[in-house]
């Protein structure tokens, strides 16, 4: 288990102080709420229950408890649609009408050889009676296509309509349209490009949308990440009044055109946030620790609202 505390801070300001085994990465972050306990979801270990999807789980948001993986065994079908594919990456947790929708990535690093797909449960208490997650299934895949399915993150429209943001480094940040309560496609159609770099190393990853006040924001991670103390992740965001973008940064620069307004980067020892969820108004990533010689650790951020943008600092 491994121990951390980021010193200095306050909960309505900066960095959480967190203890226990908080080695997350990517992590999809649920705020408890009314004395239920929060959880984060992450990046499996290969190592570990055949490189599942980890679980974490909180009283108080800030000392984490490891709780398990969702599967021993990653679905046979998944195995045969990303041969040699190790552990499961980049969760993403979302709650419509009692079920909770759990997408997750497989994929083979440095390739669009990439599959997201879903599984649902009743509940996320791992003591629940009811307790299972059910695999339903490929969400998306990107063989053969020149995008990435990866890195998926959902929301809902005005009209209670949820969408698929998802991507990086081929084609730039996608979306497609789900439908309830299966929580997969509607259709084939291709998918809407929503941010791009426009570099040789389209270096653009993570997104995360999030409906605020008119607005749907998409937070994204950019630069590289899981090189340790050599990483040079940062989360950045755009703002749009549609879901399918376009998407502006706060000076009216494209997410399209590598435009991205900053919302958190490398501190001192605390190198490469990103991987980034929201909950409970709460920014949750990842970054590495230079005092730990560069392992991941989780990192929670209250996020205060400046002119209509969302700001996140360590202190």
């Amino acid at each position: 288990m491994l121990l951390f505390v980021l010193s200095g801070c306050s909960a309505e300001q900066g960095a959480r102080p967190l203890t226990g085994d908080i080695a997350t990465h990517d992590p999809a972050y649920v705020a408890g709420v009314d004395g239920a306990p929060s959880y984060v979801y992450s990046t499996g270990n290969g190592d570990i229950a055949d490189g599942n999807i980890q679980i974490r789980s909180s009283v108080d948001g800030l000392d984490w408890e490891y709780v398990g993986e969702v599967w021993q065994e990653k679905p046979a079908w998944l195995v045969e649609a990303v041969p040699g594919v190790d552990n499961l990456w980049a969760p993403e947790l979302y709650e419509h009408d009692g079920t909770w929708y759990l997408y997750y990535s497989a994929s083979l690093f440095g390739t669009n050889t990439s599959v997201i797909a879903l599984a649902t449960n009743s509940t996320l208490d791992v003591d629940a009676a009811d307790y299972e997650w059910v695999d339903q299934g490929e969400v998306i895949t990107s063989v053969g296509t020149d995008y990435n399915s990866i890195d998926p993150g959902v929301v809902e429209d005005a009209d209670g309509t949820p969408w698929l943001s998802f991507g990086s480094f081929s084609t730039g940040l996608q979306l497609v349209q789900l439908e309830w309560p299966t929580g997969l496609r509607t259709d084939d159609a291709e998918p809407v490009t929503i941010a791009d770099r426009n570099l040789a190393v389209n270096a653009l990853e993570a997104p995360y949308l999030l409906a605020h006040d008119g607005y749907f924001y998409l937070f994204f991670s950019r630069d590289f990440c899981c090189r340790g103390v050599d990483s040079t992740y940062n989360i950045a965001v755009g703002r749009s009044e549609s879901v399918a973008g376009p998407y502006l940064d706060a000076n009216g620069a494209a997410l399209l055109e590598d435009g991205g307004t900053p919302v958190l980067s490398s501190d001192g020892d605390r190198i490469g946030p990103g991987g980034q969820s929201v909950s409970g108004g709460t920014l949750a990533f990842h970054y590495y620790d230079a005092t730990l010689d560069g392992l991941f650790q989780l990192g929670l951020i209250p996020i205060n609202w400046e002119d209509g943008w969302p700001v996140a600092t360590w202190e």
